[in-house]
């Protein structure tokens, strides 16, 4: 390693050792180094490249990217630290009224509303912002794609299982969804209160694009049922948003049987016992 290279290494754990000391951990990769910044890492470069497509194409408040580092050929993203809370920590309770609740959807939904308005490159594709390779936990802690079809897409979200046999293994719910065409939208990929960071009873910052990326415009809708379970939020989400009960329906057969999709032995498990 170049000595300058080591010297800004060095410079970096420092300052994360410092950090962690004195603020602790926000997350299990980022830390608070400061007042008014935080390193995150390590990254996917697809997390980086979609806060600056954001920052530049939306007015969709985002963390202000400052410095990016290599550490190990791992990438670090030094960027802003809102103030405030997730808006998963204040939504229960009496922190807001119910009309504040809902001025809080509709703004989320704004936002939604400003990714799906953006020109996708090629329709039909799944990829990062910038055409590379996406990352989704929901899909597994490897990164997949980029696909050039939805279709591509969608066999590999049945771990590459026909879709004339689809409804034996899955249900008819995916064979219907996984047979239809679906426009091209970018998607945070993981809109939830706990992504949202909210300051005096006002929506300040989304957070944490890891998943954002080009996919099939039902995405942002199922992706929000993911992990977030709350009644309430989602009664008033749903109320906000285009619906795709059918796609929902649909990944939830998936979620359920399919773990990480496109791996070989996933699709040996489906098979008759």
């Amino acid at each position: 390693m170049p000595i300058r290279q080591r010297l800004i290494s060095l410079k970096v754990r420092a300052r994360l050792w410092l950090g962690k000391k004195r603020f602790g951990f926000l997350g299990p990769s980022v830390i608070r180094v400061s007042k008014n910044r935080i390193i995150k890492g390590p990254c996917e470069v697809g997390e980086l490249e979609s806060l600056e497509y954001v920052a530049q194409h939306t007015s969709i408040p985002v963390p202000k990217v400052y410095q990016t580092y290599r550490i190990d050929e791992k990438l670090y993203i030094e960027m802003e630290y809102v103030h405030g809370d997730t808006l998963q920590a204040v939504w229960n309770g009496n922190a807001f009224s119910a009309d504040e609740k809902q001025a809080l959807v509709i703004q989320v939904s704004n936002y939604i509303r400003q990714l799906r308005g953006l020109e996708p490159p090629q329709n039909g594709i799944v990829a990062s912002s910038k055409l590379g390779q996406c990352f989704d936990a929901r899909l597994g802690y490897r990164p997949f794609g980029p696909f050039s079809s939805t279709e591509e897409f969608h066999s590999f979200l049945r771990g590459n299982i026909p879709l004339e046999t689809c409804s034996e293994v899955f249900g008819e719910a995916v064979t219907r969804c996984h047979s239809r065409q679906y426009r091209t939208c970018f998607s945070h990929a993981d809109i939830c209160p706990r992504n949202l960071i909210v300051h005096n009873r006002k929506l300040v910052v989304a957070i944490n694009w890891q998943f954002a990326g080009w996919y099939p415009e039902y995405w942002e809708y199922t992706k929000a049922h993911y992990t977030y379970a709350n009644v309430d939020w989602w009664a008033r989400f749903e109320q906000a948003v285009t619906r795709y009960d059918d796609e929902l329906a649909a990944e939830r057969a998936l979620w359920r049987q399919l773990e990480e999709p496109g791996m070989s032995w996933n699709v040996v498990q489906l098979g008759p016992a």
